[in-house]
C-alpha cells in the first residue's frame, strides 16, 4: 500500500511540475513594445506610404489578435504573434523614415537645380 501511495504521490508531483512549467506569463511588456512601435510608425507617416501602410496594418492586426489570445489565456502564442507584430511595426517605421528621407533629398536636389538654373 505504501509503495502504491508513493507512486501516486510522485506521479502527482510530476504532473504538477509539468503544469507549472507549462504556464506562461502574459506578454504585457512585448504588447507595450509592439503598440509603441506601431504608434511610432503611424506618427512617422507610415499610413502615407503604401508599403509601410501594409506592414503597419499587419502589425495592428497581430496586436489585436494577441490581445484576444491573452484574454483566452494563450499567452505563449500571443507572445509569438507579438514578436511578429513588433517586427512588422518596425519595418513600417523604417519604410516611413526612408520615404521621408527620399522626399527631403528630392526637395534638396530640386532646390539645387533651381539655384544652378538661376546662375
Amino acid at each position: 500500500m505504501t509503495k502504491l501511495f508513493l507512486r501516486f504521490a510522485l506521479l502527482g508531483v510530476a504532473v504538477a511540475s509539468v503544469a507549472c512549467a507549462g504556464s506562461f506569463p502574459p506578454p504585457s511588456e512585448r504588447l507595450s513594445s509592439a503598440e509603441a512601435a506601431s504608434r511610432s510608425a503611424r506618427e512617422m507617416g507610415a499610413e502615407k506610404d503604401p508599403k509601410a501602410a501594409l506592414y503597419l496594418k499587419y502589425a495592428n492586426e497581430q496586436i489585436d489578435q494577441s490581445k484576444a489570445l491573452i484574454a483566452a489565456g494563450e499567452n505563449r502564442r500571443a507572445d509569438e504573434i507579438l514578436s511578429r507584430a513588433s517586427a512588422d511595426a518596425e519595418l513600417a517605421l523604417q519604410l516611413a523614415k526612408e520615404q521621408t528621407m527620399r522626399a527631403a533629398a528630392k526637395e534638396a536636389i530640386d532646390k539645387l537645380k533651381a539655384l544652378r538654373a538661376g546662375k
